[in-house]
């Protein structure tokens, strides 16, 4: 007889809907509503890249696959899915204490993001915890995935792409942009964290493992707290490689990101491209993870490490 264990997969959450924007932004600043212009700029970067993210669909479909990979890896436990988000319904609380209702005693969670901070997979960790420990659920953590072989042969295999398509005399002339989700400078260095050197070490497995011979490391998608957050932001890295170095070919991983969603979709697509365009250079930017088995694979494996 199988056991009945949870699968607790966590991520940001996205409006489902216009009327959800406000709503989810006040969220996203602990409460305080947005102004006027900060809310219709944040509509207006939605309009631009179709209407609204496409992160919902896309972190339903990874979680299913994910739990669908999981019960084909296990023959002794039968996974059960349930999925919490950051910002907006079905809230992680609200996962677990369906965990709950139904009877679930132990779950594995998994939050969709490869690197560990204690800003943002930490704090989700903390969220679930915290009310886990209420109903006497047993959770075991994911903290990261990033390391994972197959996480790091996806990216590389999509590197190697995005060089076929570059005339072989202008791979010197062509730097590769490793990127994730800023956070905040201050709280990042206070404790130590471990975020900056995460991504650090999967530029140097990028370098390490695909073709491309030149590697630079940046942050995107900072917020507006008026304190300095984690640079060089990967427009002004853009600006500044170009002029040191002359690059005609830039090629953006955000691998921070698991899939295309806005901060992919704008803040790449849109900005560093106009960048790009800007300079007249050559902008790539690779298909992200979304439901690849090289990357639902990486997790599988990062679970089987904790249960």
């Amino acid at each position: 007889m199988t056991k009945t264990i949870g699968l607790l997969v966590m991520a940001y959450g996205t409006p489902y809907q216009e009327s959800d924007i406000e709503a989810y932004y006040t969220d996203i600043r602990h409460g305080k509503k947005p102004t006027e212009a900060e809310l219709q700029d944040l509509k207006d970067r939605y309009k631009h890249i179709g209407g609204l993210s496409p992160l919902a669909n896309t972190t339903n479909r990874q979680a299913e696959t994910l739990c669908d990979a999981l019960n084909e890896a296990y023959s002794e436990v039968e996974f059960k899915l349930y999925i919490g988000l950051k910002h907006i319904h079905p809230f992680i609380e609200d996962a677990v204490q369906s965990m709950h209702d139904e009877g679930i005693e132990e779950a594995v969670t998994v939050v969709l993001a490869p690197h560990y901070s204690t800003f943002s997979v930490g704090s989700y960790n903390t969220r679930a915890q915290k009310e886990a420990d209420k109903y006497g659920i047993t959770f075991k953590h994911v903290e990261h995935y990033y390391q994972q072989p197959k996480f790091i042969q996806y990216w590389t295999e999509k590197v190697n792409e995005s060089l076929s398509e570059i005339p072989e005399e202008e791979h010197n002339e062509t730097v590769l942009v490793v990127s994730a989700h800023s956070l905040p400078k201050g709280l990042i260095e206070q404790n130590n964290d471990p975020y900056p050197n995460e991504l650090h070490h999967t530029a140097q497995l990028l370098e390490e493992h695909s073709n491309i011979l030149h590697v630079a490391e940046g942050w995107q998608s900072e917020g507006n707290t008026g304190t300095p957050w984690l640079g060089p932001d990967v427009q002004d890295l853009t600006r500044a490689l170009y002029k040191e170095y002359g690059y005609k070919n830039f090629i953006y991983t955000p691998v921070g990101f698991v899939c295309e969603h806005l901060e992919v979709l704008y803040d790449n697509d849109y900005e560093c491209k106009v960048v790009c365009d800007e300079l007249g250079v050559n902008y790539f930017r690779p298909s992200m993870p979304n439901t690849d088995p090289l990357f639902i694979g990486a997790i599988v494996d990062e679970i089987k490490n904790v249960y």
